[in-house]
């Protein structure tokens, strides 16, 4: 419990942290660097940096994974890195997410965010400083049954994924399976939520321009009405993929954006639509884009309002591979008891780890991050926090679920 009792910590309930479960290596680590898990996420926290512009993020992590006597290699955009720790022809990955969000932070912590318009509200400090601390701890170790490669990923909070720059940088070269965390701000701090199949979604960006010669709005029979055809686009849509798809599919259209004209009386000639469409089955993703452009086509044709449809694939979804799930769930029962696994349902978000799985088979998990008081603060919100206790225990579902998999006879 000194751990959780250092002050910088979150007061709570006691909870149990595995220790005494081993490894020794494990245990001893995490006694003399716990205080170090915490001002590492703090630090990350106040010093937010968006997708492709994490530097300093990046410079401070090799600082940390240097200073233990690792080598990591730094990804070819100038952001984020690759780092084995080990030896030998087995390979296991661990992936951390080092982007924040252009959101406006509005916690009062006191280590809030001192960048204007820029916020870890997905916590990616969490997932980042929990990275570092598996690496430093598995380092420490006398000996290691195979090579634990830590991918410190840039740009998950852009489609389609900072993902894709490390697989064209080699960086699962050798690599046996793939292992990942994130928070779960609806889970309580101690579990972790596993799933086999598919446990995010697709996620499509779609931008619709639409054109029109404009006119008057006492004669919408000499033009064409752009914000009526808008209106059929925004309502017929959502509306007809719900019959052209398969409703098991989970697929979902949402409008963000709605834009035209500015005066009561005038139609104008220009207007935007921007959404996000999102599936959880990875086939019905493959068929989307040309049946959005069939079903704009037939809902504009009558309008006479011409448009340009800008489809913008995102992300697959995370499929969780059934061995690799196994072993995660071994991973977290001797890191933290078989008590801490816990279900999880699939989630309509998007998370560009589904990339990864594209390549080779691996899993990713739901870290609990609520301190089973008070509301839940969601992801991608300005109030976003965590309870910070959380941390050791990915440090220890890390380091567990990696020894785990490289023991697996495969």
């Amino acid at each position: 419990m000194t751990l959780l009792r250092s002050g910088l910590l979150p007061v709570g309930a006691p909870l149990d942290i595995g220790a005494g479960r081993g490894p020794s290596w494990l245990d001893d680590w995490l006694s003399s660097h716990g205080a170090d898990l915490v001002a590492w996420r703090r630090h990350l926290h106040a010093n937010p940096e968006l997708a492709y512009q994490e530097h300093s993020t990046t410079a401070l992590i090799a600082g940390y994974l240097s200073s233990a006597g690792l080598a990591p290699t730094l990804l070819p955009g100038g952001t984020g890195l690759v780092c084995d720790v080990g030896a030998g022809s087995r390979c296991v990955a661990l992936r951390a997410d080092i982007d924040a969000l252009p959101v406006s932070e509005a916690t009062g912590l006191p280590f809030a965010s001192t960048v204007d318009g820029r916020m870890h509200a997905c916590g990616h400090d969490a997932h980042t400083a929990i990275l570092i601390g598996a690496g430093l701890a598995l380092a420490s170790a006398p000996a290691l049954p195979g090579r634990i490669r830590m991918i410190f990923q840039p740009a998950e909070e852009v489609m389609p994924g900072g993902a894709l720059n490390v697989v064209a940088a080699a960086g699962l070269s050798s690599v046996d399976r793939i292992f990942a965390l994130h928070c779960d701000p609806r889970l309580a701090v101690g579990h972790v939520g596993t799933r086999i199949g598919p446990i995010t979604s697709a996620s499509d960006l779609l931008e619709l321009r639409l054109s029109s010669p404009g006119g008057h709005t006492a004669r919408p029979h000499l033009t064409a009405d752009l914000v009526h055809a808008l209106g059929t686009v925004v309502i017929g849509l959502p509306s007809l993929l719900s019959r052209r798809v398969d409703p098991r599919s989970g697929t979902l259209l949402v409008w963000g954006a709605v834009q035209a004209g500015e005066a009561a009386n005038i139609v104008p000639q220009e207007g935007l639509l921007r959404g996000v469409l999102r599936t959880g089955d990875r086939r019905v993703w493959a068929d989307l884009e040309p049946l959005v452009r069939e079903l704009v086509t037939a809902l504009l044709a009558p309008t006479g309002v011409g448009f340009d449809l800008r489809h913008v694939r995102g992300v697959p979804p995370v499929v969780n591979e059934a061995v690799s799930t196994e072993l995660l769930r071994d991973g977290v029962a001797s890191a933290l008891g078989g008590e801490a696994v816990a279900a999880t349902e699939q989630s309509s978000g998007g998370e560009d780890f589904g990339w990864y799985l594209e390549h080779v088979p691996g899993s990713m998990g739901r870290l609990g991050v609520w301190s089973g008081e008070g509301a839940h603060r969601d992801l991608h919100q300005p109030t976003f926090d965590l309870d910070e206790r959380a941390l050791p225990l990915g440090v220890r579902v890390m380091v567990h679920t990696a020894l785990a998999a490289l023991a697996r006879d495969y």
